[in-house]
């Protein structure tokens, strides 16, 4: 249950930050995935390790889905399952840059219930629980409307005409290269809204669509559907997650359906 779990995923995100910490991002021995998948450090693989043997020892009867873990269908058979990115921005962390994130969910039944992504080189941990709002180093975050025009992140080819038959909203572009801290910072109200049109992962996205939510924004996939985690191929269509005006008019500019 979410008020159960939400305090398991903050000190596990709290570890995992130390242990991640105690590699050094340049140095750090990495590889390239298969498939252009990019880059995995040791760094991720300590991590990944960490998470699954001591959430899994708390909550052996959930299943377990992680960008770093052979996936097997087990999962599928779980009501509940973690979802993982041990390091968001491998990148990132491997330039020595601090925007690297990781990002711990658990849902039920395709639905996110709990949810941590820690930056520890940023002080930052933001967490959220169904129903119990969410929060940044434990004081409660709200999406906003600070900015005219609002400022949205998403990469470049994002803001390309050719995604818009509707038009898009007057925005200005910025860039983080985490989605779950993308995510995040429109929880926090730092930005109005982020989107990515490519398909996504659910381990980058699961974490933090649940802050947007619980911050009080509004959050679907690219055609307006909401979005469903466990899936088999574990792959969303796309995100918009933004405060609820920006959304409505992200969804109308992409031409998606607008209920």
């Amino acid at each position: 249950m979410p008020a159960s779990d939400l305090p398991l995923l903050i000190d596990a995100a709290r570890i995992a930050g130390r242990i991640a910490t105690s590699f050094a991002g340049p140095t750090a021995r990495r590889w390239d995935k298969d498939d252009g998948a990019g880059p995995v450090t040791e760094a991720d693989l300590a991590v990944d390790t960490y998470l699954r043997t001591s959430l899994l020892a708390a909550r052996p009867d959930y299943g377990w889905l992680s960008e770093e873990t052979e996936d097997n269908t087990s999962r599928l058979t779980r009501d509940t399952v973690f979802i993982v990115d041990p390091i968001d921005g491998t990148r990132s962390f491997v330039e020595g840059a601090r925007t690297w994130a990781i990002s711990i969910a658990v849902a039920q039944r395709g639905i996110v219930t709990a949810a941590a992504i820690h930056l520890p080189q940023r002080n930052k941990l933001y967490a959220a629980g169904q129903g119990v709002g969410a929060t940044l180093n434990g004081s409660p975050v709200r999406v906003g409307q600070a900015h005219t025009p609002p400022q949205v992140l998403a990469a470049k080819p994002n803001f390309e005409d050719r995604h818009w038959p509707g038009g898009r909203p007057d925005s200005d572009r910025h860039y983080r290269p985490s989605l779950a801290y993308r995510l995040a910072l429109v929880g926090q109200g730092r930005f109005e809204g982020m989107l990515t049109l490519r398909p996504s992962w659910e381990w980058d996205i699961a974490a933090g669509a649940l802050i947007v939510t619980e911050a009080g924004g509004a959050v679907t996939d690219r055609a307006g559907a909401p979005l469903r985690f466990n899936t088999e191929d574990a792959l969303l269509n796309g995100v918009v997650a933004a405060e609820p005006a920006l959304h409505t008019a992200m969804l109308t500019g992409l031409g998606a359906a607008v209920s």
